[in-house]
Formats: structure tokens, sequence, C-alpha cells
């Protein structure tokens, strides 16, 4: 009873919002409040204790999302501060496929902006409960009820407001607390850490009143017994309120709104408060859902620490050169120097230690329980999104979506030394981050490295330079472009030279033939034995493919062309397939200047996702890019342009259409064919 009590004291939330929202500042707060550090630490010092990479405190932004452990009035809050950058997406997208709950963070200036609205989604794919917090209400231009008329339109939200602002702007001083119906005020010289919960002051009495009033009609739309009390004119009491605030919001039908401004240290211990009051511990939610990876059968895998083993690899690290894996564990128990199973791969681990994470740093345990979130070492060929149980009870946990990279850079290394530990540093960071990916492009020869965003890149390469003393050159990747042919191109050439003390000729005359688009080169013979003997005709076709390798326009290879023998010569004894090879080749490259060469674009299929209110704007940005709208469909509260574009055109895409649809617009682009642009 003691085991289900302490998971029943668990919770794991995330803080999502919009960049510059306050998230980490939140988080530093909470972690000062509960006693997990000693000091504040601030974003804009680079001091902040969950910005802990030199990128993140240079940049005033967080990169990588990052677990911590505070406790709370008896409950063990386990807490992941994510990013708030589009290009960092899937560091939010992971860490809610683990968390129970979430606390989404406004500005009360700005409201809902652009990547609120995404994290939101991604919690409302995973069922996350949410809380909300508005903050930032000491600046200028703030408007606390503006925000939540916000949720309601953009995020589709039903705020239930637990708390009211003292002033606003300059005079914001604390808050009302709706449901005890007493004022918090803070004092300043001891950083927030005490606060006076006072009587609701004469002047501010009345629309306390009023909102209470509102708390209570919302909670009843949703709750029957509350409503049975409202109807029968009872007196609602704070415990029966907060126990229909818990129900419905871990029921995900009411978002609990509470607010406040953290760079001033207020509003932060009753946002605590209501993380361990409304937001569900792991046995609160249903059981995660797996399958059998031999039978394919439905396994529940239950929150408790007796069940089988299974847990979910979240996040890779490579801290120092190890390999650290982010687990959260959702049934049974892990503990040191066990094995593991992996039923992805079909492999057993070995776990040598368990760390309880704070940050970039770590304390070992021996053993971690159902319901925890830990980091693991030892964990060899395991990576991102794979599973980890036992061996005599295996089950498979749905894997995490990952997104297809939106923009590519040539890198390449600016020393020889550097040319050894590249691939290497490259093979980490893919480790880490499966939105990244890595191709050699065998027509260029480039290293071509593919990410969610500028950002994204430029933070990679920051990264190489600095943790692993990597220098490289960045560029943009070349097209690789093919060529082809207008019309019929006819040629012959003759070879007649000698070689290593022999003489070596060949006469042949070939005709090239344009083809339909996407459409295989192919070569035929016209021409009898007793032209040119049949024994030659493979040396001739070497000669003219190898010919159509690159092109007479600017060496691309060449396509959709037919080329046929239709003439030659052979002379007895001198005749060689070197020499035919060779005239072969000669005849070809005539033969395409004859035929009227040009360029052929590579063509992308392009899928563009955005809100209607910006679909004027992004139509006539792909216009000017000289692409096709093939179609426009409505999908999901967004609208799908289907369009092909030439890839040369494609360059920058990603950060135009940020800026077009303020951060809202998203694409996916892959290769569909080569074309005359």
């Amino acid at each position: 009873m003691k085991k289900k009590e302490s998971i029943k004291n668990i919770r794991n939330i995330g803080i999502i919002a919009h960049i510059d929202a306050g998230k980490t500042t939140v988080t530093e707060r909470v972690l000062y409040y509960t006693g997990r550090s000693h000091k504040i630490g601030e974003v804009h010092d680079g001091e902040a204790i969950m910005d802990w990479m030199p990128d993140e405190q240079e940049r005033g932004i967080t990169i990588t999302s990052a677990v911590t452990t505070c406790h709370w009035k008896g409950r063990d809050i386990h807490l992941i501060d994510t990013p708030g950058h589009v290009d960092f997406t899937i560091e939010v997208e992971r860490s809610l496929r683990v968390l129970d709950g979430a606390v989404g963070v406004f500005c009360a200036v700005g409201g809902v902006e652009p990547q609120s609205e995404t994290v939101w989604r991604q919690a409302d794919k995973y069922h996350v409960p949410k809380i909300a917090f508005i903050n930032k209400l000491d600046r200028i231009g703030a408007d606390f009820f503006g925000a939540i008329e916000m949720m309601k339109k953009k995020l589709n939200a039903n705020p239930l407001i637990l708390q009211l602002p003292v002033g606003s702007e300059d005079d914001f001083s604390g808050i009302i607390d709706l449901i005890d119906m007493k004022q918090v005020v803070w004092e300043d010289e001891t950083l927030g850490a005490t606060f006076k919960r006072e009587d609701v002051h004469s002047d501010l009495l009345e629309t306390a009143k009023a909102y209470r009033e509102k708390l209570i009609e919302t909670v009843a739309e949703v709750d029957d017994d509350i409503m049975e009390d409202y109807i029968s004119e009872n007196p609602i009491t704070s415990e029966s309120l907060l126990a229909a605030i818990r129900k419905a919001t871990v029921n995900l039908k009411l978002v609990p709104i509470l607010c406040g401004s953290a760079l001033k240290n207020k509003g932060i211990q009753p946002l605590l408060d209501a993380i361990v009051e409304f937001l569900p511990s792991p046995v609160d939610v249903p059981p995660i859902k797996g399958t059998h990876p031999e039978t394919g059968q439905h396994v529940d895998c239950r929150a408790n620490d007796k069940d089988p083993l299974a847990a979910l690899i979240f996040k890779v690290s490579m801290i120092e050169g190890r390999k650290l894996s982010y687990v959260r564990i959702y049934s049974g128990t892990m503990t040191t120097k066990a094995d593991v199973y992996n039923p992805s791969r079909k492999i057993s681990e070995k776990i040598s230690r368990i760390l309880r994470m704070h940050a970039n740093k770590r304390e070992r345990i021996d053993s971690a329980g159902a319901g925890s979130l830990v980091g693991i070492i030892g964990l060899r060929d395991s990576s991102t999104g794979e599973t980890l149980c036992s061996k005599d009870h295996p089950v498979l946990l749905e894997r995490i979506e990952f997104y297809e990279p939106v923009i590519s850079i040539a890198v390449e290394p600016k020393t020889h030394a550097d040319q050894e530990k590249l691939d290497q540093v490259l093979e980490k960071f893919m480790a880490e981050d499966p939105t990244l990916r890595l191709q050699k492009d065998e027509d260029t020869g480039q290293t071509i490295l593919s990410g969610m965003g500028e950002l994204h890149l430029e933070v990679i390469i920051s990264r190489m330079l600095r943790e692993f003393n990597t220098n490289v050159n960045v560029g943009k990747p070349q097209v690789v472009y093919r060529e082809t042919i207008e019309k019929e191109g006819r040629a012959s050439a003759i070879f007649d030279k000698e070689v290593a003390g022999s003489r070596h000729y060949a006469e042949v005359e070939v005709k090239l033939l344009p083809r339909n688009r996407g459409s295989e080169n192919t070569f035929r013979s016209e021409i009898t034995d007793e032209t040119i003997p049949e024994t030659f005709i493979p040396a001739i076709k070497k000669g003219v493919m190898e010919a159509l390798e690159s092109g007479v326009l600017m060496g691309y290879p060449v396509v959709d062309v037919e080329a046929v023998l239709t003439g030659g010569v052979y002379k007895d004894s001198l005749s060689t397939e070197l020499a035919y090879t060779v005239s072969a080749s000669m005849a070809c490259k005539s033969a395409l200047e004859n035929g009227e060469p040009f360029l052929l674009d590579p063509i992308m299929d392009v899928k563009v996702y955005v809100p209607e209110a910006f679909i004027g704007d992004v139509i006539g940005d792909l216009n000017s890019r000289n692409g096709k709208i093939e179609s426009i469909e409505h999908k999901m509260g967004v609208q799908e342009i289907k369009v092909v574009v030439p890839l040369a055109r494609m360059f920058g895409y990603s950060t135009s259409l940020r800026s077009a649809t303020q951060g809202r617009g998203t694409f996916t682009m892959q290769f569909s064919h080569f074309d005359r642009c």
C-alpha cells in the first residue's frame, strides 16, 4: 500500500510555451521555492540552472529539454523545461509523449502566440491534462482577460479562472484566490519566498464574488455533484470544489487559469499548489497501451512497481563522451546491474547506472519504480523511441513520431584533422537528435546536414566547435541538375591512335533521340555483323553510357535519351574494344551538342500547412518561386496546399514561410521528378 501511495505522490509535468513567455524563469522560481536550488538563476544573466548549455546561456533561450526533480507538500514533482522555439519542436514532442500533465505559460502581453498553439496541440495529441499560468502581468500592455479570450478562440480551451490579478502593469501587487476568497500578497525582501493571505480588500470584494460565482457555474457544467448543490443552493465547500476541478482537469474538460509575474517572484507558490492539486499522478491516467512483439496482442502497462517492467527511452544525450538515455518507467521497477530487453532490436542490455537528473547534474540511485523519469548509463545500442522491458514479459510501446527536416546545409571539414573527427561528431549528434539527417550526395560529393530550421543547424555547428573542437565550413547545398536533349542529334567519331606500342582503330556513328520525362536511358543497335562484329557492341554500349554520365552543358548526368548505333567501320586486326569504347564516347558527346541540350531542374512535391488567414500570402510566395499549385484542402483547422516547386527556389523557404504566417505555417518536401523549368 505504501508503494501505491508513493506513486500517487508523483507528478510528471512539463512547462510548455512560446519562446520568451517565461518558461525557464517560472522553472527557476519553482526550484528556488521548493528548496531544490539556493539561488534564483536569471535567464538574462545566462545563469539559469535549467539552461545549462553554453549556447542556451548566450542566446537566452532553451534549446534542449532539461529534467529535474523537486518536492512540494509531500509530492515528488518531476519537471521538464521544454524549448519554445519552433526549430526544437521535437524536444517538446518527446517530452509530452512521456508526461502526465503540463503547465502552459502565456505572456499577458502577447497572449496565445504561434508556438503556444503548436505545443498546446501537441499536448492535445497525447491527451495531456493542462493548467495555464498567465505570466508577465507586471509588463506594460498586460491584459489578463484578453489572454483568456485568445485561449478560447485559438486553442479551443475551456478556461476556468481560479485567480484574479490585483492591479496591472506597474501596479501589479498580488492575486485573489477565488476558491478560498483570500488575497495573496508577496514580500519583495524575501524574493517572494514569503507571502501573506489576507481577506479580500473591500474595493475588490464585489468583483471577486462575481468571478467566484462564474467559477462555480463553469465547474457545475461538467460536474453533476456541484450542479446538484448549485441548483439546490447548498453551500459549496472549497474541498468539494477542489475535488471537482481536479476530476475535470484530469478528464481534459477544464483548464484551470492562474496568474502572476515570475520575474517579480509573484504567483509561483499557488502554481505549485495547483500542480499537486489538479494535475494527475501516474495512477490517475489510463494505463499506457503496448503490444506483444510476437502475438500483436494489446498489453496494458499499469503504474505498479510489482508489474513487469515497461519503459520508454524518450531522449538520448552524449555527455562527456558517454551515452545517457532518459527513460520514463511506466510499470515495474528498474535496478542497477540488471538486464533489460529491447524488443525492437531483439537484444538485451545491461544497466550500469540509474541517475536522478537535475538539469546537467546527476545523483546515483539503486532503483527506480513506476512513474519515474530517470537517466540511464550503460545502454549501447538502444535509441530514442525504443522500449525497455523484461524478456519474460515483452511489450512494445508506441514509438515517438519524428518530424522530417525542412532545411539543409553543406558541411566540410576545415583541416585534415577535422575530417577524421567530423563523421564521429555528426554520428553523436544524430544519436541525440532524431530530426537531424546526414547524407553524402554522390553526384556532388558534398556532406549534406538537414535539420528543422536555420537556428537548429546554427546551434549544431556551434556545438561542434565548442564541445568537440571540430571546425567546419558551411555553405548552401549544390542543386543537382540533369541534362537532356531537345531534338535528335547525330555524330560520328574516329579513334586512330597508338597505345602501348599497338595501333587501335575504330569509327562509330550514333544518333540520340529524346525520350519522355522519367524514362531511363536506353541503347540499341541498327547495324549488321558485316559493319561491326557483334562482339564489339558491348564495348560501344559501354562508351555511350559512360558519355551520358556527364553532359556537355555543366557536366550533370544526361537522362531521358535513347542512343542508337547507326553505323561504323571495322578494320581487321586494328579494331579493338578500347578503340570502340573511346570512339563511341566521343561520338555520343558530339551528338549531345547537336541535339540542343538543356538543363532539367529537380522538382519537389511540397505540402504547406497554413491557417486560412495567411493562405493568400503563402500562395503568392509560392507563385514567385515558380510553384505550380495542384490542390488546396481543409485539414484539421488548417489549409493543406499541394504544390510542385523547383528545388533551387526552395532555399530559405522555411524562414520565409514562418515570417509570412507569424510562425504558424509548416511544410514537408520530397523529391518528385526532374523537369524543364
